[in-house]
């Protein structure tokens, strides 16, 4: 396993200023973002694709920096109702697989993204519960007449441009959230469709993020170093089902964490060591979104934790047995 970062969380820094950064803590994998909500400012495909000399810059920073790009990631909704946002969604991660292809990576990250409910509808429609049986009929337009045959037509594209892991992230919101909503879509469209795992987004939803692990397995293509602080009295009285802002952290049910702030290192070991046990030996790519610390703070913490408890080597002989 390898320390990674998302590196928007400097996206206010040109890349080399952020790869000198993030290369002084010891990280030695970068995760990208490339269009869709994470933005393009350390890789626009705009650029990257249309000038040689561009991408040949590109690619020396890179080497320079002595890091290894573990994933470009262009999180949208490429099913979204709205014609126009659905199209933009569709094509930034067409062209972040394009991107791939030409500085030979086999992976991207996004989002499933969430349908409208039927098709005429302005916003998209998470649904939650089976009843009223209204909102099994929205599961299954959803899924069988927009999410289903998109994915199957976007992992064709990707194949075609040497793109076989697409890493999605299990955020609510989206389809794709949970770990039955992953393998579903995996086993509906190939194994080309795997998690880019974050436990920040599952331990608010109840989910043991070790469990899952087990559960997905192989399915596991990218993993983000994130967590989550449930609060006990505010959970007690409103549940964890939350549309505060993500300010309000005096009131909310929960909320984002740097590493080691949600749960504790013991905690961390169990998950590392259980990716291990399922056979992922790739990136852990510390995402900083912990609204009560700096930039630096939260990410310096994060890496100092991670660094005493990832496993870097290979497994060694059984010895004693």
């Amino acid at each position: 396993m390898k320390l990674g970062v998302f590196t928007t969380l400097l996206s206010n820094l040109s890349l080399e200023e952020a790869l000198k950064y993030f290369t002084s803590l010891g990280i030695e994998m970068v995760e990208i973002g490339c269009g869709g909500y994470p933005g393009n400012a350390h890789a626009d495909p705009d650029v990257l694709l249309n000038d040689e000399q561009k991408l040949a810059e590109f690619k020396a920073l890179i080497a320079k920096y002595n890091v290894t790009i573990s994933a470009l990631s262009c999180h949208s909704n490429p099913v979204h109702p709205n014609k126009e946002i659905a199209a933009k969604g569709d094509e930034s991660i067409r062209k972040g697989i394009l991107l791939a292809e030409k500085l030979g990576l086999s992976q991207i990250n996004t989002f499933s993204g969430c349908p409208g409910d039927y098709e005429g509808a302005k916003f998209p429609n998470w649904v939650t519960c089976a009843w009223p049986p209204d909102y099994l009929e929205i599961l299954d337009y959803q899924w069988n007449t927009v999410l289903i045959p998109y994915w199957k037509n976007l992992v064709a594209f990707a194949k075609e441009h040497g793109v076989n892991k697409i890493a999605l992230e299990l955020h609510p919101g989206f389809c794709v959230y949970n770990t039955d909503s992953l393998l579903r879509l995996r086993e509906a469209v190939g194994p080309e469709i795997g998690a880019n795992f974050d436990p920040s987004h599952l331990v608010w939803q109840g989910i043991d993020p070790v469990a899952a692990i087990r559960k997905l397995g192989d399915a596991i293509f990218h993993f983000h170093a994130k967590d989550t602080k449930i609060d006990a009295y505010n959970t007690a009285v409103n549940g964890v089902l939350d549309v505060k802002p993500y300010g309000d952290e005096l009131n909310r049910s929960w909320v984002f964490r740097t590493v080691g702030y949600g749960h504790d290192a013991l905690y961390w070991k169990d998950i590392v060591s259980n990716l291990r046990m399922v056979g992922y030996d790739y990136a852990i790519s510390i995402e900083h979104e912990d609204s009560l610390m700096s930039q630096n703070e939260g990410l310096s913490k994060a890496v100092a934790l991670l660094q005493s408890l990832i496993l870097k080597e290979g497994t060694a002989e059984m010895w004693w047995a």
